[in-house]
C-alpha cells in the first residue's frame, strides 16, 4: 500500500513566529500563504505543514494519489475511519482515522 508522501501538519498559535522558528532549522516554505493561517515548508525531503486556527491537534498527514483504493483496503482490514472518503466519486478527496493512541491520521488525495 503506498500512502504517498508524508508530512506532519502541525495545529500552532502563531504562524509567523513558527514559520521564523522552522527557517532557523533550515525549511522553506513552498506552499500556502500566510494571510490564509496555513504554509507548507520542507527541508530536503522532510515536510512540515503548519496551520494556525484551522484543527485543535497535530496530525500525521499522508498525500498518496488513491485515497479511496486505500480506505477500502484499510477498511477491509478492519480499520474504522473517523472521516470516509466519498467511494463514488474521483479525484481529490480525503479520509480520517485515529492510531491506538488517538494520533489523528489524514490521507488527503489532493489531485
Amino acid at each position: 500500500m503506498n500512502l504517498g508522501t508524508f508530512s506532519v501538519s502541525l495545529a500552532v498559535k502563531d504562524i509567523k513566529a513558527s514559520r521564523e522558528f522552522y527557517e532557523k532549522l533550515g525549511f522553506e516554505v513552498f506552499d500556502g500563504k500566510e494571510e490564509d493561517n496555513w504554509l507548507m515548508l520542507r527541508n530536503g525531503t522532510t515536510k512540515i505543514g503548519l496551520f494556525q486556527g484551522m484543527f485543535e491537534d497535530n496530525i500525521l498527514t499522508f498525500n498518496p494519489t488513491d485515497v479511496r483504493g486505500i480506505q477500502k483496503a484499510l477498511k477491509a482490514q478492519g480499520i474504522t475511519f473517523t472521516l470516509e472518503a466519498d467511494e463514488s466519486t474521483t479525484g481529490p478527496a480525503h479520509a480520517t482515522l485515529l492510531d491506538p493512541d488517538g494520533n489523528a491520521i489524514l490521507i488527503d488525495q489532493f489531485v
